[in-house]
């Protein structure tokens, strides 16, 4: 099934690119397309118009586990937006290789899977057990940019042609 297809039927959409808080620059695209892989860069949960998802914060402290599932479910949706604008269809995906998954956490909290596993929940239904299954990591951090609970950088390969960035 197309992805973009499976988006409307899941009722998921993209956000637009990140608002950038005032003052920040990065020097760095969201997505370096080489050859048949793309690496993607960190992103962050993204609210409908591109603007930082809300909580902000430490897992385990300002952030519920179950908030941050679902932030990190909005972050597979900004990656795939991102994806989205740098290779101009999705369906150029061809298997999802690596997944980093980053999580701020209060000391002693130790679910960092339970909650990366809103990002690859997404990944799956949208690509499938073929396509969608990746090797994952899911680390705890004191901090991350901007104060997001999750942040996630993932390596994919892809058919050629297309836009890219």
């Amino acid at each position: 099934m197309n992805v973009e297809n499976r988006l409307a039927e899941l009722g998921l959409s993209l956000p637009p690119a990140m608002t950038l808080p005032e003052g920040v620059e990065l020097p760095f695209p969201w997505v370096r397309v080489h050859g048949d892989r793309a690496f993607i860069s960190g992103h962050g949960p993204l609210e409908s118009d591109g603007s930082l998802a809300r909580p902000l914060g430490r897992v385990g402290a300002e952030v519920t586990e179950e908030q941050a599932y679902a932030a990190a479910a909005k972050t597979a949706l900004a990656v795939v937006s991102s994806l989205k604008t740098a290779l101009g269809d999705l369906e150029r995906v061809v298997a999802w290789i690596r997944v980093f998954g980053m999580v701020a956490t209060a000391p002693g909290f130790n679910r960092t899977p339970a909650v990366i596993n809103g990002f690859s929940d997404i990944i799956l239904r949208l690509w499938g057990e073929e396509a969608g299954h990746h090797a994952r990591s899911a680390v705890g951090q004191a901090a991350l940019p901007f104060d997001i609970p999750v942040e996630v950088e993932a390596e994919i390969i892809i058919r050629p042609g297309g836009a890219t960035a």
